[in-house]
């Protein structure tokens, strides 16, 4: 069969990529093709997000959006097995639902919920996809994104699912600055009226961000007041041991 040669290409730059960052004309001597060439391919892969600048501007690297579609095909699975017992103490502890998500392109898609005892409870939206600056699952998976792939994201319409859905780039990279301050983001009533939710992010042995960990509960009891700070700490503490399990050393 005959191949597509801008294709075969590109995925050469990636494969070279993946192995280690690199710019133009580095890219050019590995692959011994012209740097015109690799130049106008890195252009469309990163128009695309298969590759993400370096934030020094020295080169090019795999991109978020490549990373997280690879992840989606057998992340779910491996990442519910390894969190079940710590999610089962979370939920414990809290009383309260606990879920988990992954990145799907622009979404956070649900892939798996514990519920509570409780008899009033959030339903259970595994399986269902939000955008991410709607939920707090995506934003502290949006908040470990690189800058480019941040401005990409924003740099379109946004989704508004509620009065209190937050839209704006601005307050938006407020909020992810926080994020990667204090590892962990409350949210109330954006994606879904009257309910709290609080995530943080889960990384792999690479670093890589490959989900989050979030706890929800409808809000006129969710969290009670005097126990934010607890639920807020026992969030991150099980997402960081969740993400120790998956190899993550910090």
């Amino acid at each position: 069969m005959q191949s597509v040669q801008s294709i075969d290409r590109a995925f050469a730059i990636l494969e070279e990529l993946a192995a280690d960052p690199a710019g133009i004309s580095e890219l050019s001597r590995r692959l011994d093709l012209p740097t015109s060439t690799v130049a106008r391919l890195l252009a469309t892969l990163e128009g695309v997000g298969a590759v993400d600048r370096l934030e020094n501007g020295s080169g090019y690297r795999i991109g978020s959006s490549l990373v997280t579609m690879a992840s989606s095909v057998d992340t779910s699975q491996s990442l519910l097995a390894v969190a079940q017992g710590a999610m089962e103490d979370l939920v414990e502890m809290v009383a309260e639902a606990a879920g988990l998500s992954i990145p799907v392109g622009y979404d956070v898609r649900y892939i798996g919920q514990m519920d509570c005892a409780n008899s009033v409870q959030v339903r259970d939206w595994t399986g269902v996809s939000l955008p991410m600056h709607l939920v707090p699952s995506g934003m502290v998976i949006l908040a470990q994104w690189p800058v480019a792939a941040i401005d990409r994201y924003l740099d379109r319409k946004l989704d508004r699912y509620t009065t209190k859905s937050v839209t704006s780039p601005t307050t938006i990279r407020t909020r992810l600055a926080e994020i990667r301050e204090k590892g962990v983001f409350w949210m109330e009533g954006e994606f879904s009226e009257d309910v709290r939710s609080v995530a943080s992010p889960i990384f792999d042995s690479t670093g890589t961000v490959v989900g989050a960990l979030h706890i929800h509960g409808p809000s006129y009891r969710f969290p009670q007041p005097t126990l934010q700070n607890i639920v807020t700490e026992r969030v991150r503490l099980t997402a960081s041991k969740i993400s120790a399990d998956l190899g993550y050393e910090a």
